[in-house]
């Protein structure tokens, strides 16, 4: 899992106690479709390494560059794609991504099926999906807000963030057996099904139309900086943005040779990886559990720092790793970032929710996912070339540590003197039924 953040409307605090999400009919639909597309994701990721290594004999760089396919549609379409949310209905937009994801996964069992399977054919399914992938992310992080009121946001993202760890505790899992009983291309019938049910959920939707109030013509130039130019007028924001900018470059670096080390050097079966993953979302699934409680406890500002350095001596553990008990021992490592990058982005993310004004929240969360999620190719290039230069085991160790090392941008900012964030001007919230 990533620090992103891995967010329309900005609803902030009630004067009142605001209503259960468990009586959300529309919130409950998008949670539920969420959780089965992110089970069929995390299937996906562990599918698409072990397809190219064991099956169409990629080399560890080669592997690596359908890491950098994935997200480098992050650095080259999130701007746009934010200007999209802000003037299209992003429900819509996420239905029409949704599909498309589908047809993209569902071709590859077929490529598979008539021989026509090959290592550039994957390349231009994983990067197309990763286009479909930014456009369904910036619309699903502006929809939220209008779904849940200010004073539910840690609570929403926390259940959304409980469905992303319990389909990575099952996900690998079920992928590596998948892979064991069918085959590596046709685990890919799975992911297409659950984009489809994603799509049908948000079909089922009901929400009132959103007025949008007309807005001078303004250059393009203009709108495709509108959300970094409200980032930078926010010291918090900037601090949270370096942070996870950081944190991804090195996560990613060690995500894109992570399978390889595996299997090549502890020797893991596909179902062993799977465990491995599996046993790594315990850390996310427990804190996502506990996360408004955390948060209220240590505060909504400290658990920022706390959660970004805390855990960080756990991940020496991971290039420490040796066969046999030491895949335990790896995922033990992984368990510790899962539980930051939880109790992170949701307080993180349910932050920016509240201060951002509607009319620039998909801009605003795309030019945060332009920059955090934009390094992340080169994060993939820099493992594959680690990896290469200085062995697998090498590269895994300078990652971990770089990873550790994100926690300065929030430990030495104004997050660390402060309990709570600053309160926002008020609004009256809504909740769609």
């Amino acid at each position: 899992m990533t620090v992103t953040q891995q967010v329309a409307q900005a609803p902030t605090t009630p004067t009142g106690p605001g209503p259960s999400l468990w009586r959300s009919r529309n919130f409950l639909l998008l949670w539920g479709g969420q959780t089965v597309s992110e089970l069929g994701t995390r299937i996906a990721n562990v599918a698409v390494p072990l397809l190219a290594a064991n099956v169409l004999d990629a080399s560890v760089f080669q592997v690596s560059l359908l890491t950098v396919l994935a997200w480098l549609p992050y650095l080259l379409f999130s701007l746009p794609a934010g200007i999209l949310a802000d003037r299209l209905d992003q429900r819509r937009l996420m239905i029409a991504c949704d599909l498309g994801r589908a047809a993209l996964m569902l071709s590859l069992p077929v490529a598979a099926l008539i021989g026509k399977l090959t290592l550039p054919f994957l390349y231009v399914v994983v990067g197309l999906g990763g286009v479909l992938t930014v456009l369904f992310t910036v619309a699903y992080k502006s929809l939220l807000p209008r779904l849940v009121p200010a004073d539910l946001l840690v609570d929403g993202n926390a259940k959304l963030t409980i469905s992303e760890d319990a389909a990575e505790l099952v996900g690998p899992t079920v992928s590596g057996v998948l892979i064991g009983l069918v085959g590596a291309a046709r685990a890919f019938l799975t992911n297409g099904f659950a984009f489809l049910v994603s799509a049908l959920t948000l079909v089922l939707i009901r929400e009132a139309p959103v007025r949008r109030e007309p807005t001078p013509r303004v250059p393009l130039r203009v709108e495709l900086t509108d959300g970094l130019t409200f980032i930078r007028r926010q010291p918090i924001l900037v601090s949270i943005l370096a942070c996870t900018t950081w944190s991804n470059f090195w996560v990613m670096a060690s995500g894109s040779i992570e399978v390889t080390f595996l299997v090549r050097e502890l020797h893991a079966s596909p179902v062993q990886v799977g465990l491995v993953f599996s046993v790594s979302a315990v850390g996310g699934l427990v804190v996502g559990v506990l996360a408004a409680r955390l948060t209220a406890w240590l505060g909504s500002a400290r658990v920022i720092w706390v959660a970004m350095a805390a855990p960080g001596p756990f991940y020496l553990l991971m290039p420490l790793a040796r066969p046999g008990w030491g895949l335990l021992v790896y995922g033990v490592g992984l368990a510790a970032f899962s539980a930051n990058a939880v109790l992170f982005n949701v307080a993180a993310m349910s932050y920016r929710q509240r201060i951002t004004p509607p009319a620039i929240l998909g801009r605003v969360n795309a030019a945060f996912l332009w920059i955090c999620l934009g390094v992340i190719p080169l994060g993939a290039l820099t493992g594959g070339a680690l990896g290469t230069e200085l062995g697998l085991r090498g590269a895994l160790w300078v990652c971990v540590l770089g990873t550790w090392a994100a926690c300065l941008f929030v430990v030495c900012s104004p997050l660390r003197r402060m309990r709570d964030m600053p309160p926002v001007p008020s609004k009256d919230p809504t909740v769609s039924s």
